[in-house]
């Protein structure tokens, strides 16, 4: 599990990994950012109340780094990853086991069920459970099990990690999928099983939602230069609407200053059409199940899903054209813009 300033989750994480019931021996690695809320000295209390939590120092902030340093840590042959800002289902960990056995798999994962405590948070939530809001992968609510492009946390085989390398450290965001990529051309299997459920908390303000998509789209853009058409076609809907938004505005200031006049002005509308289509999705989405109870919810809805799909998709152009670099998700960072201390 890495760790970065998650003060108001860590403890009930942390409870429900080790009341997993599994028969077998189990321990918990927690790989420790240096975090500014407390984090720390939780997760110290918490080890020292329960000899199965063992701490490592992720100095750096970043997540592979700190996985891998985990995952050298431990001492047995399956890797359950876990994070802080995330419940396991009380039988999460025996299902997934058994069926890492039954279907032979290197790595099984299963839904990401997200959930809220503030308004806002639950419209993210519901934009996360949402086919229109991350793009239909299987484990934002997939319902058919089987063969999977990547597994959401994932249980793996540590003779497969070995085999294909531990997290690429390079990849700050990502890195997850980067793993399963090199796993399936291993020839291994990732195994989608609907019957696992982890509940996620995602970010709880506006700012720290942006930061966090921005930079996941960045990632999904370098990872874009480095693999190609390894990458799904659901990651270029964002980028391809963040252009045409920006097609529709120069198409507009031509208009409005009569550079574009007549049939020329009307060939030109077409680029309109996309972002007319999009806001309807989005206004039909609110108003429907997916959008909430209340009016409020409503309105929450249609703030949210714009702001996902296009702070990552601005940031997925971005990462094209320039590529990541040293870009990192400072969504858990306060105002700071690095994650060291």
């Amino acid at each position: 599990m890495p760790v970065l300033n998650e003060h108001a989750y860590l403890r009930r994480a942390v409870e429900t990994v080790l009341g997993q019931d599994v028969g077998v021996p189990t321990e918990l690695i927690l790989a420790l950012a240096p975090s500014t809320d407390g984090t720390t000295e939780l997760a110290r209390e918490l080890a020292a109340a329960d000899d199965r939590i063992v701490l490592v120092d992720n100095p750096g902030a970043d997540i592979p780094i700190g996985l891998n340093r985990a995952i050298r840590a431990g001492s047995h042959p399956t890797i359950v990853r876990v994070d802080a800002h995330s419940e396991l289902e009380p039988e999460y960990t025996r299902r997934a086991l058994a069926t890492l056995d039954r279907v032979r798999a290197a790595n099984v994962g299963g839904v990401m069920r997200a959930e809220g405590r503030t308004p806002f948070q639950r419209a993210v939530a519901r934009a996360y459970n949402s086919p229109v809001g991350l793009g239909g992968g299987a484990y934002h609510g997939g319902a058919e099990e089987g063969d999977a492009e990547s597994a959401y946390l994932g249980v793996l085989r540590r003779a497969v990690l070995d085999e294909v390398g531990l997290f690429d450290e390079t990849i700050r965001r990502g890195e997850d999928w980067e793993l399963n990529l090199r796993i399936r051309r291993a020839g291994y299997r990732v195994w989608f099983d609907p019957s696992l459920s982890v509940t996620y908390w995602p970010r709880e303000s506006w700012t720290r939602l942006i930061r966090q998509f921005s930079a996941t789209g960045r990632w999904r853009g370098e990872l874009v230069r480095r693999y190609g058409r390894g990458n799904s076609l659901r990651f270029f809907a964002p980028p391809a609407l963040v252009v045409a938004i920006a097609l529709g505005i120069v198409v507009g200031v031509l208009q409005a200053t009569g550079v574009l006049t007549g049939w020329w002005s009307v060939a030109a509308s077409v680029v309109y059409l996309p972002v007319i289509a999009y806001a309807v999705l989005v206004i039909v989405v609110a108003l429907g199940p997916g959008g909430g109870k209340g009016w409020r919810d409503k309105l929450w809805t249609v703030a949210v899903l714009p702001t996902m799909h296009l702070a990552w998709g601005w940031g997925f152009v971005t990462g094209v054209l320039r590529g990541a670099h040293d870009t990192v998700d400072t969504s858990r960072l306060g105002d700071r813009n690095t994650p060291l201390p």
